[in-house]
């Protein structure tokens, strides 16, 4: 709608300062010509508003122009107080920073938005991380952030899974990720990816590197997920998965007279793939690869030899 779209050009205005209007409509994904046209609205209604010709031009703001929270809509309202995650907040040492934010959206909310976001606090909270997470420490989180914000290399003690262990780094922290209660540094040269909690020693160095103008945190982070998940699953089985049983990632070839599936799945190796298999008992069969079938036969006749004479377990 088009009054949504203007506040979102006060908006981009109020907190990124000159735009072009190409930049503007390509964040609004509208044309060039629905931004001339918006921005003389904005300038119709009082908005005070400036265009700059020239190479360096753009539209801006009259300094110390502010625009308040009117243009929020219900949903948006609701939206920015769940988003507002307070456990990897605090773990950041934001807590409260984050509390007092919010406080002050409340404030200048109207009284409508105001009991749509209280009712959204109350009947949603996010839990991120998994049920038998192990809740590890992240004593260095908090100094991470700071050189992350602050552009500051860190000298730091690592623990890899590999020989040798402990390895003495030097990062220059690009950017934090926290994925599924687990928090990542992703700093260069590289870049490359680390786990904070595997941080055994810490020291910020004096010295302020220069963050590549081009990274893209989030873009890297899609892009890290899809390799490791492209090297994690180099192996790939053959099942027969019963009525209703399914698999992240299965591929279906066909379906037998009885209802079963012949399915292709990606596995990252035996071991896994016997583990994660198991779990779904009777509901799977392992046709390929060889070592994996005789693997799950092994398993399933050892559970089959101790639970054989189950009315003389409990009495022996």
């Amino acid at each position: 709608m088009k009054a949504g779209r203007l506040v979102s050009i006060l908006l981009l205005l109020q907190t990124r300062g000159r735009m072009t209007a190409a930049q503007l409509a390509e964040e609004l994904e509208v044309s060039v010509r629905t931004v001339y046209r918006d921005v003389e609205a904005l300038g119709a209604a009082g908005v005070p508003l400036y265009g700059d010709a020239g190479h360096a031009g753009g539209y801006r703001l009259l300094d110390g122009y502010r625009t308040r929270l009117t243009g929020l809509t219900a949903a948006e309202a609701e939206a920015l107080f769940l988003a507002g995650a307070p456990g990897p907040a605090a773990e950041l040492g934001l807590g409260p920073v984050l509390a007092a934010a919010q406080l002050k959206v409340r404030a200048a909310l109207p009284a409508e938005l105001r009991g749509h976001a209280d009712r959204i606090s109350g009947r949603f909270h996010l839990d991120t991380p998994g049920w038998y997470a192990d809740g590890e420490e992240v004593p260095y989180l908090p100094a991470v952030a700071e050189a992350v914000w602050n552009s500051r290399a860190l000298d730091v003690v690592y623990r890899r899974w590999r020989e040798p262990t402990d390895v003495r780094r030097r990062l220059e922290p690009y950017g934090l990720v926290s994925k599924a209660g687990r928090w990542y540094v992703v700093a260069g040269p590289g870049p490359r990816t680390f786990r904070v909690d595997q941080i055994l020693e810490l020291t910020t160095v004096e010295e302020e590197f220069a963050r590549p103008e081009d990274f893209d945190l989030a873009a890297y982070w899609t892009a890290y997920q899809r390799d490791f998940h492209d090297r994690l699953y180099r192996g790939e089985a053959v099942v027969r998965l019963a009525p209703g049983v399914t698999l992240p990632r299965a591929v279906p070839e066909r379906t037998d007279s009885r209802g079963w599936t012949v399915a292709r799945v990606p596995v990252e190796s035996v071991e896994h793939a016997h583990g994660a298999f198991l779990r779904l008992g009777t509901g799977i069969e392992v046709l390929q690869p060889p070592e994996l079938r005789e693997r799950m036969a092994r398993t399933v006749a050892e559970l089959a030899e101790r639970y054989g004479n189950a009315t003389s377990a409990s009495g022996d």
